[in-house]
Order: structure tokens, then sequence, then C-alpha cells
């Protein structure tokens, strides 16, 4: 723990270092803003690239050996259905606690926000066009396994590592036992490899904050205050239910699993991707005392079906514009786009800014203009940590609960 704890101090210290950088370059230096912000984002870039380079082969080999090791198919359907129960409740109640309380606090009503360029929204008006029940069946079932590797289409890699785990368990222990030892090894050399890279993780906090600042100043948060303290107070009460739930199925192991994963929470927070912790989640799951096949199967599962951040910002946001536009919807509507939203999100964790393209989509078939997006993609990076925190918190907590219900949680965990 001494090393998890360093490496939360080092991470702290980048945000606070990157935010008065960032600021001191905006006041002192505006000319140079723009340069700056974008070579000092290199340092986040980099930090995510080494991640994402290792997210494919961990997928494939930890879900493989996780299904191909549990040998029972009826294990493997309960589990599974038992995780899809978790992630479609959750979503749900993400996706209320969103509409509820946009209602209730009317944010779009009382904030002055200054009139958009719209042309900053083109490439997601142009993205959203096409989103369509094909394109979902396409984003989930893999052309090419080699495809899906190359483009980190988790959903993609899921479905074939499913299909090959289940083949594995039902060769044979002389066939498969030489593949599953292989994948094995394979699998902990990338989870030592997390250890490397979760290093650099400081200087791409660092990189990413700093870029936002020097670009924005802090004078964005005075024009969207109303926005961001609405927004974060629907995230607090989500964190408040999902903690809750996870204390009455954990008890005062949530304590402990809240400590596990705080680096990755604090990750995700700063870099606004669930996806660069990934490696450090299954790592520290496994730590707490989740059964690694658990993880293993449930957790690339939960990246694609179970984003309980992005859910409740998806309702909350497409409300908001609605609002600002003064489109009264009726709770019938309301509740229809629930439903919408709910069908649409799932299998598309793989597209850059996934829940602004939903939403563009949304805001069209329910005659909300979807240019309106473009009132809130100045303040989106700062949404953006927010939510990608919970995405881990809601993915840790189901992790957690299955291995739990499963009565495969160590009653202690301890390093690998």
């Amino acid at each position: 723990m001494k090393g998890q704890n360093k490496l939360f101090i080092a991470i702290i210290a980048a945000l606070i270092i990157g935010v008065g950088i960032g600021g001191l370059v905006h006041i002192q230096y505006p000319e140079s803003a723009e340069p700056f912000s974008k070579n000092i984002k290199l340092l986040g870039t980099i930090f995510i690239r080494l991640v994402q380079m290792i997210i494919a082969p961990l997928v494939f080999t930890t879900l493989v050996v996780g299904i191909a090791k549990m040998s029972d198919i009826k294990m493997i359907g309960r589990v599974g259905t038992k995780a899809m129960l978790w992630f479609i409740s959750a979503s749900l109640v993400s996706l209320f606690i969103g509409l509820v309380l946009v209602n209730w606090l009317e944010p779009g009503h009382v904030t002055k926000l200054p009139i958009q360029d719209v042309t900053s929204a083109d490439e997601l008006l142009k993205s959203s066009k096409g989103f369509s029940l094909e394109d979902f069946v396409k984003h989930v079932i893999p052309k090419s396994l080699f495809e899906a590797f190359a483009t980190n289409e988790v959903l993609q890699i899921v479905v074939f590592s499913i299909m090959f785990g289940v083949a594995l368990a039902n060769l044979g222990d002389d066939y498969a036992q030489p593949v599953i030892k292989l994948f094995d090894v394979v699998a902990h050399g990338i989870l030592k490899m997390v250890g490397y890279i979760m290093w650099f993780a400081p200087l791409g906090v660092l990189g990413a904050i700093a870029a936002v600042v020097a670009t924005n100043g802090f004078e964005i948060f005075k024009v969207y205050a109303i926005y961001l303290r609405d927004f974060f107070f629907a995230l607090g009460i989500l964190w408040l239910v999902l903690l809750l739930v996870g204390y009455m199925i954990l008890g005062n192991r949530l304590f402990d699993l809240l400590k596990r994963i705080k680096s990755p929470l604090l990750i995700a927070f700063s870099t606004t991707s669930s996806e660069a912790v990934f490696p450090k989640l299954v790592e520290e799951l496994e730590r707490f005392g989740c059964n690694n096949r658990v993880v293993s199967f449930i957790l690339p599962l939960g990246y694609s079906f179970n984003l309980d951040g992005s859910m409740m910002y998806m309702t909350f946001a497409s409300i908001f514009i609605a609002q600002i536009y003064g489109v009264e919807m009726t709770i019938g509507q309301q509740i229809t786009m629930l439903l919408v939203l709910m069908l649409t999100s799932k299998g598309i964790a793989g597209v850059p800014r996934a829940s602004l393209v939903i939403i563009v989509a949304t805001c069209s078939m329910f005659g909300i203009p979807p240019e309106g997006i473009a009132l809130i993609l100045p303040i989106d990076h700062f949404c953006d940590m927010g939510r990608s925190m919970t995405n881990v918190l809601g993915n840790a907590l189901a992790t957690s609960a299955v291995s739990k219900w499963e009565g495969q949680l160590e009653s202690h965990g301890g390093d690998m």
C-alpha cells in the first residue's frame, strides 16, 4: 500500500501544479496559451496511449482465462446474468436520478450562457446522424479480431473472448491447458507492466489539467457555475446511492474497497478517462479479494454496459438543453427519452465522446435543437472528470458485489 499512497500523493500534487501552471500561462502569457496547451497536452496523450496499448491484450487474455477456468457453463451464465441485472438496474437508477434532479433544479432556466459558435459542435452533429441499430450491431459484433485489437473496440474483443473462452472450457484439459497457461502468463506479464505505466500518471494528469486551464482560464467556472454546481450535486446523490447499495452488500469492507481504488478514481477524474485505469482497476480488485475469474469476466463487460456517470449525464444534459431552448417536455416524453437512452447508450463505450454523441442523437429524436450541444462543450471536460470517476466506482462496486454473491470474495485482500 505504500507505493499506492505515494502514487496517490504524486497525482494530487500534479493536479495542483497543473492548475497553477495553466492559470499562470492564461493570465501572464495569454498569447502563448494555445501552443502551450497543445504541447503540454502531449504528456496526457502519452499516458493515455501507454494505457491503451495494453487494454486489448489484457481484456482478451484475462477474459479467456477467466471463462476457460470456470469450465462450468452454468456458472458463466449465472455470473453473466447477475452482472447484467446489476448493469441494467444501475443504468436505470442513474438515468432516473439525472432526470429527477435536472427537473427539480432547472439549471437551464437559471443559467445565462454565452451564445456559442455552433461550428464547434459540427463534428458531433455529423457523427450522431448515422447512429442506428445497424451501427450498434456492427459495433458489437467483430468483423475481425485484429481490427478490434487495432481500434481498441473493447466490446468486440469481449464478444470474441467469451466465445473463445467457452470453446476452450469445452475442449478438454489436454488441449486447453497449454493455451490457458500461456494466456495466464501473458496476463500477469501485462499486469506487471501496469505498475510501470502508472508511475507516468502524475505527468499525464499535470499535462491534461494544465492544458484545459491555460486555454479556458478560471473565468469558465464563473460562467458555468450553476450548471457545474447542479451537475456535481446530482453526481453526489448518485454516489450516495451507489455507496449505500455497496454498503448493504459489502458491509464495512466497502471502506477497504474505496482505499484500494482511490488511485484509479483520481486518475480517472484527472485524465477524464475511465479506460485509462482499467488495468490498474483489475489489479486492485484482485488485491481487494475479488475472484480473478469474476474480475476478468465482469469488468470488461462493465466498461461497455455499466457507465453510471455517463448515463446520469445523458438525461441531465439532454433536458438541460431543452430547458435552455424553452422546449417543454411531458413526463411521458421524458420517460420515453430515458428508455431510449437506456438502449442506445449500450455498447458505444469505444466511440470518442460517446455521451455527447448519444445526447445529440437523442435531442434530434425529441425535437430539441441538437446544436445546443455547443452550449455545454466548453465545460464538458470538467463534467467528464466527474462522470469518468463515477464510471470507475460503479464498475468496482458491480464486480465486488457479484464476487460476494458468488461466494468468491476473499475475507481480506493481499498483494498478488
